[in-house]
C-alpha cells in the first residue's frame, strides 16, 4: 500500500474486517478516522507512540499523524474504519451545534480510548454496522441515502465522545523497556528528519547501539529507522506542497530533508503514484472546489 491513502468518496465504511493485507507502509490520509479493534494482534504506531492494542480499544486519527498497523498474518486480526471528510459533515453538525465533537480530532489530532468492551462501545459497534449497511445499499441513493449516513455518523461522534468522557482518553499504563526505547527514537527522529540522519547517529545521540537500536525498532515497528525517517519526510513534502503552493519542489525538498531534487522526485512518485507537480494541483483543486 502506498504512502499515502487515496479516499474518492468523503465517507468510506468499513464493519470488523478480518482481512490482512500484504504490506502497509507508514501513511497519512486528510480524513478523520475512527478505528475499533475487535480481535486479535496489533501493535499499532501513531506519530511517536506505540499502542498494544486490546479488544474495545478505539483510535481517533487527524489522519495527517502518520500512522501504521503492526500485525502478524498469522494471527487474528479483526477492526472497522471510518475514513470521513470533516467538511462533509460540518453542515450537519452546525445545525445541531455539535462542532465541538470534532474537537477530538482537531486539538489532540490522535488519542487512544480503551473501553473495555464495555456497553457504550457495543453501542457504538451497532452504529457503524448500521453505517455500513447504509454505506453499501444499493436499494436507494442520492439525497436519502447521505442523509441516513450523516446521521449515522453524528450519532457515532456522540458515542465516541460519550466514550472518551467514561474514559478520560486513557492511555496504556507504564510501557516495557524496549516500547519506550522505540518511542524514543520515533520522538528523535520526528524532531530531526530534516536533517542527515543515520542509524548510528540515532544510537549515539540515545546512548544505544546502532545494532540494538536497529533491532529493537524493527522488532517494536515492524519497519525499519529508514523507513520511518523517509516516511516522516514524505508527510513533510505533501503537507508543504499544499500549505505553499508557491514554493518551489527544490526548496520544499531540502526542507524536508531530501538531499537531491532527483531522489526526491523518483521516491515521491514511488510511494504516491504521481509526481508532485501533479499532487499539488489535485490537492489545490480539491480545496478550491471544498471552500466554493
Amino acid at each position: 500500500m502506498k504512502g499515502r491513502i487515496y479516499i474518492e468518496k468523503p465517507i468510506m465504511v468499513n464493519y470488523r474486517m478480518d482481512r490482512h493485507w500484504e504490506h502497509i507502509d507508514y501513511h497519512s490520509h486528510q480524513e478523520y478516522e475512527i478505528y475499533f479493534f475487535h480481535a486479535g494482534s496489533c501493535r499499532y504506531l501513531i506519530h511517536d507512540q506505540i499502542y498494544d492494542l486490546e479488544p474495545g480499544d478505539i483510535l481517533l486519527m487527524d489522519g495527517m499523524a502518520l500512522h501504521k498497523p503492526n500485525t502478524s498474518p498469522n494471527s487474528e486480526y479483526v477492526r472497522s474504519m471510518i475514513h470521513f471528510s470533516p467538511q462533509w459533515i460540518e453542515g450537519a453538525l452546525k445545525e445541531v451545534s455539535g462542532l465541538n465533537l470534532l474537537d477530538v480530532f482537531q486539538k489532540l489530532h490522535y488519542c487512544l480510548i480503551r473501553t473495555n468492551e464495555n456497553e457504550e462501545s457495543r453501542q457504538l459497534e451497532k452504529l457503524i454496522s448500521r453505517l455500513e449497511e447504509v454505506y453499501r445499499s444499493k436499494d436507494f441513493t442520492g439525497v436519502l441515502k447521505e442523509t441516513e449516513m450523516k446521521i449515522l455518523l453524528l450519532q457515532i461522534l456522540v458515542q465516541v465522545n460519550r466514550l472518551g468522557q467514561i474514559d478520560s482518553l486513557k492511555l496504556p499504563g507504564k510501557k516495557a523497556e524496549k516500547e519506550e526505547h522505540a518511542e524514543n527514537i520515533a520522538a528523535y527522529i520526528q524532531e530531526h528528519y530534516h536533517q542527515k540522519i543515520t542509524v548510528a547517529s540515532i544510537g549515539e545521540a540515545l546512548n544505544l547501539s546502532k545494532s540494538y537500536t536497529s533491532h529493537v525498532f524493527k522488532e517494536m515497528t515492524g519497519f525499519t529507522i529508514m523507513e520511518y525517517v523517509m516516511g516522516c519526510r514524505l508527510n513533510r513534502v505533501k503537507y508543504l506542497l499544499e500549505a505553499e503552493p508557491k514554493k518551489a519542489l527544490k526548496e520544499i525538498a531540502h526542507d524536508s530533508g531530501f538531499e537531491s531534487v532527483s531522489h526526491f522526485s523518483r521516491y515521491f512518485k514511488e510511494k504516491v503514484g504521481m509526481t508532485a507537480k501533479v499532487y499539488r494541483n489535485l490537492r489545490l483543486k480539491k480545496y478550491s472546489e471544498e471552500n466554493v
